[in-house]
């Protein structure tokens, strides 16, 4: 048996059983033992589609999904979607044949290239090690949470594997179980610590990021909040994480509502659960006070401060973290009533009127519960809607259609001045209900984030948010869902121009003739990939929208909608200060 079939049966042993990639000469064997073996492989159009659809695969599953591409061109072509996984810490293994011969075409020094995005890497360098060598890569992407790059040597591929009765019979090196990354303890001072904090607290936010995206740690915190009436936010990848609590701000940042920014910049103690407080989630600080205490929790001591100064740095997983703060609470409340039965009837009823006051309800008053049940959401709040009979207002379009898409979706969203608007205007029933590739902020990731993620949640109506720019650039991988059979709706808001630059650059009066565009016509580019589409220009044209949701759903339905570009969007100025 060679080294390329070896690894391949392997990888699906340890519990890689979604491949994505192109395949050319130098990874044909190993993709084809890997589908052998039993693992899953969707063959994109682009490899920079691939490594996307990977990426939002193994975010939406929580298991570990690989890339495989060619050596050389084949590794470049994937790199931005690349360089979003490993930003994004994506268990993700990219599978890439390499060429060791620097005068061969092929050869690029992949190693640098995957150090340069933030990923790291791992080389097959023998048949005796190669298995060995491909299962401390899995076991890296996952308990690390990395995005790990394995060189395959096209040499070492095509080597004979000298004991290949532990590969034929599945036993001995094998036969592992998919690793599990082992959440962390937080240490005991470090959790009273946290404790004194949140007692001390009267108007506490948490705010849940990636590190929070369970169903364990969105218990856990809403316990722990419901004990301090702290008021709940997530970041933008971790949205839904609270949906249906009515204590929910919904998200923290450039996409807050104004009703969530002006109560995250009342709190008197912001704590970060498994979230990086950056300049995104907290607008570049401007989200809190000036005598506010900063709190953060994460597994990963090194994220601790990274992108601001916090009082209090909390080392630790987030379930067992905001759980300990619960059992110390109650352990330190049940030592306050022990010493009051030893202490006389007048000193006992003035600290339970003292305790009283700190058990209060802190943010959750019924003003303020009024107030986020009638407009925190962006849908509530009121606008002047822009439509004209030739262009529909996004906020028009996207409430419309939150209205007739099914409650039960996943969502995948591109960059661009749009994408606020699909991204908070339509609602999501979970922290698995919107893919949010944006940490590099690629334009053109969109529609293969949607696949990866449909194939993730199968039971979910898939739905792709894109601009027409976006659009254009991943419209290859449009094939790829007719192939798949995907019921997708991806809808494009379509301005014809880049409108992040026009709004971003128009108002100083430059040139915008490199970021506008004659009009394209979308709908008819889909329909030659199999899709059936419609073009919206009005409220009316929705009607194509709920009778294709009526129907068998037996092809893909793309919206171009026709949206009006009288407008930067709201977040639009945080995202440049960022540039």
């Amino acid at each position: 048996m060679k080294v390329a079939e070896a690894v391949g049966r392997a990888l699906y042993a340890a519990g890689v059983g979604q491949v994505f990639g192109v395949v050319g000469s130098g990874n044909f064997h190993l993709t084809n033992a890997m589908v052998a073996a039993g693992s899953r492989f969707v063959a994109a159009r682009h490899e920079g589609g691939a490594a996307t659809m990977a990426d939002a695969y193994a975010r939406m599953s929580g298991t570990v999904a690989a890339l495989s591409v060619h050596q050389g061109p084949g590794l470049t072509n994937a790199m931005t979607g690349i360089a979003e996984a490993a930003k994004s810490r994506t268990p993700l293994l990219v599978l890439a044949a390499e060429v060791t011969e620097p005068r061969s075409n092929f050869y690029v020094d992949q190693e640098a290239l995957a150090r340069s995005v933030g990923a790291v890497t791992a080389r097959v360098t023998s048949a005796e090690d190669a298995v060995t060598q491909a299962l401390d890569a899995v076991r890296r992407a996952v308990c690390e949470r990395r995005t790990v790059l394995l060189n395959l040597p096209l040499g070492v591929q095509a080597l004979d594997v000298p004991d290949v009765s532990d590969v034929l019979a599945g036993e001995s090196t094998l036969a592992v179980e998919p690793p599990e990354r082992a959440p962390v303890e937080p240490e005991f001072d470090e959790v009273e610590a946290l404790a004194r904090v949140l007692e001390k607290s009267r108007r506490p936010v948490f705010v849940a990021g990636r590190g929070a995206r369970s169903p364990g740690a969105r218990d856990a915190l809403a316990a722990l909040a419901e004990r301090h009436g702290a008021l709940l936010a997530t970041s933008a990848v971790a949205r839904g994480l609270f949906h249906g609590d009515p204590w929910s701000l919904d998200v923290s940042g450039g996409f807050a509502s104004p009703l969530a920014a002006e109560l995250i910049q009342e709190a008197d103690l912001i704590v970060g659960w498994g979230c990086a407080l950056n300049m995104w989630t907290m607008r570049h600080g401007r989200l809190i006070g000036p005598d506010t205490t900063v709190v953060q929790v994460d597994d990963d001591a090194s994220a601790l401060g990274a992108h601001r100064e916090v009082h209090l740095g909390v080392t630790g997983d987030v379930e067992l973290t905001a759980r300990r703060a619960l059992e110390t609470d109650d352990a330190n409340r049940q030592a306050q009533q022990g010493e009051q039965a030893q202490q006389g009837e007048q000193a006992r009823q003035g600290q339970q009127a003292q305790r009283g006051q700190q058990s209060r309800q802190g943010f959750r008053t019924a003003d303020i519960g009024a107030a986020i049940a009638a407009r925190v959401r962006w849908r509530d709040v009121p606008y002047e809607d822009t439509s004209t009979r030739e262009r529909i207002d996004p906020r028009t379009l996207s409430i419309a259609l939150d209205d007739i898409l099914p409650a039960e979706r996943v969502i995948g969203v591109d960059s661009g001045n749009f994408m606020g608007y699909p991204s908070m205007y339509l609602s999501v029933p979970d922290e698995n209900g919107l893919c949010f590739t944006q940490a590099f902020q690629s334009i053109g990731l969109g529609l293969a984030t949607a696949i990866g993620a449909a194939l993730a949640r199968p039971d979910r109506l898939p739905v792709a948010a894109l601009g027409d720019g976006g659009a254009m650039m991943g419209a290859a991988e449009f094939d790829t869902v007719r192939r798949l059979g995907l019921p997708m709706v991806v809808v494009v808001y379509n301005d014809d121009a880049y409108g992040a630059e026009v709004h971003h650059f128009g108002p100083d009066g430059h040139p915008l003739d490199t970021v506008e565009f004659p009009p394209t016509d979308i709908a008819a580019v889909a329909r030659g990939y199999g899709f059936e589409a419609v073009t919206v220009r009005t409220r009316v044209d929705l009607k194509a929208v709920e009778d294709w949701l009526a129907g068998p759903r037996s092809a893909p339905l793309l919206i171009d909608a026709k949206v009006v570009a009288d407008r930067g969007a709201w977040w639009l100025e945080e995202a440049f200060r960022g540039h």
